[in-house]
């Protein structure tokens, strides 16, 4: 029986899923409240590390920024 195989790279998803984050944040008008942000953590810090977004405690709650750094 043939194997069906694709030609995707194996860490798309995780670009996928940093950009859908990354878009989700930005519908929000560029901050969302962690709390409300339904995407793993390692998505998360994956857009911190690229220097994509930012945490901001507010004393109010723990925002994600997109980043304002051009």
């Amino acid at each position: 029986m043939a194997r069906k195989t694709t030609n995707k790279p194996a860490h798309s998803t995780s670009q996928d899923s940093s950009f859908l984050c990354l878009q989700y944040i930005k519908r929000c008008g560029g901050s969302a409240r962690l709390s409300s942000i339904h995407f793993s953590i390692g998505v998360i810090q994956t857009l911190i590390n690229n220097n994509m977004v930012k945490i901001n405690n507010t004393g109010a709650g723990i925002y994600v920024e997109v980043n304002d750094v051009v």
